[in-house]
């Protein structure tokens, strides 16, 4: 799924001159080589190739930064951030040969931190250029780019919070979507029941194959508590992630209510659909009793995609994928 979304995010687009380009290949020269840098006279130009220095013939002109733009914080929470300032998005490879950057015409992007946005494939580099490169003029848009913000999360504050991270991951565990199982001596709940048993029964099958104990299942909203065992084999999962892949499944448990659904997609025993499918059991059984709400539950289950996606995403591009 990760993959088929970066090809189509890697998709040539038509620009001015009805030229057809793919994002990225005008930085696929070496950064220490004359191509990268600019090449010929004036560092480059309408041919797509990358800037690393300003342009000579840019040179009496103001700008926002010399060789790098950051983002502003607002970037993570706010609606629009700016207008677009840039022409084209491409990526290079670092300075230093090690991980790739997104290049906002020849300014290096920075995150809302200003530190260098280095990634660790070409594809997640691709695919958070294709955001920004998608961008419209009259304004920046952050909540149309969930890969930079995960990016952003993944560099910045999952290094400096992951002890945090893991541990406020850890202390809704025992209150997991999974593990609550509705009643079913009320005919109100009694569909719900047999939903669950039928869809997530195989699910604390696997948890049991995986980690190696039987996951406690409860018919009340406060939940239990695990196996001590089960609970340190799930955080010794979390504690071997890399940056990148913490932030995913935390961005997961964060949209499913649930650590299990997160760590069944990251060892790939979930896609999507199925995730999501999991994750609405108990709320699309009562769309079919009731109806939907317009306006509510068609919002609700859009949103719900788009953080799953977007995650799952991230986690296989980050990865090479």
């Amino acid at each position: 799924m990760a993959t088929l979304a970066a090809r189509r995010l890697l998709l040539p687009r038509w620009v001015a001159g009805g030229r057809a380009r793919l994002l990225g290949t005008a930085a696929e020269a070496s950064p220490g080589g004359e191509e990268a840098r600019g090449g010929g006279e004036g560092g480059g130009g309408p041919d797509g190739a990358i800037y690393v220095k300003k342009p000579a013939a840019a040179a009496a002109v103001t700008t926002r930064d010399e060789t790098s733009v950051a983002m502003p914080t607002s970037f993570m929470t706010g609606s629009v951030v700016g207008k677009r300032f840039y022409r084209d998005a491409t990526v290079r490879l670092g300075d230093d040969g090690n991980g790739w950057t997104v290049m906002l015409d020849y300014r290096t992007l920075k995150s809302p931190a200003k530190r260098p946005l280095k990634l660790p494939s070409r594809a997640l580099a691709m695919a958070i250029a294709a955001e920004w490169e998608y961008q419209e003029s009259d304004g920046i848009r952050p909540f149309t780019m969930p890969l930079m913000k995960l990016a952003c999360t993944a560099l910045e504050r999952v290094p400096l919070t992951r002890a945090k991270v893991i541990d406020n991951l850890m202390k809704k565990f025992h209150q997991d979507l999974v593990f609550c199982r509705s009643p079913a001596d009320s005919e109100l709940t009694l569909g719900v029941h047999q939903k669950q048993k039928e869809k997530i029964d195989p699910i604390l099958e696997w948890v049991n194959t995986e980690f190696g104990f039987k996951p406690i299942v409860y018919t009340t909203f406060f939940g239990g508590k695990q196996d001590e065992g089960l609970t340190k084999a799930v955080e010794t999962v979390l504690k071997k992630t890399t940056d990148c892949e913490l932030a995913s499944i935390d961005a997961m448990a964060a949209a499913a209510h649930s650590l299990v659904i997160p760590l069944a997609m990251f060892r790939e025993r979930l896609g999507i659909d199925e995730a999501i499918e999991l994750i609405r059991l108990e709320e699309d059984h009562q769309v079919d009793r009731w109806g939907l709400v317009e306006g509510g539950h068609d919002v609700d289950i859009a949103d719900l995609k788009v953080q799953m996606s977007s995650a799952v995403v991230f986690l296989g591009l980050s990865r090479g994928m």
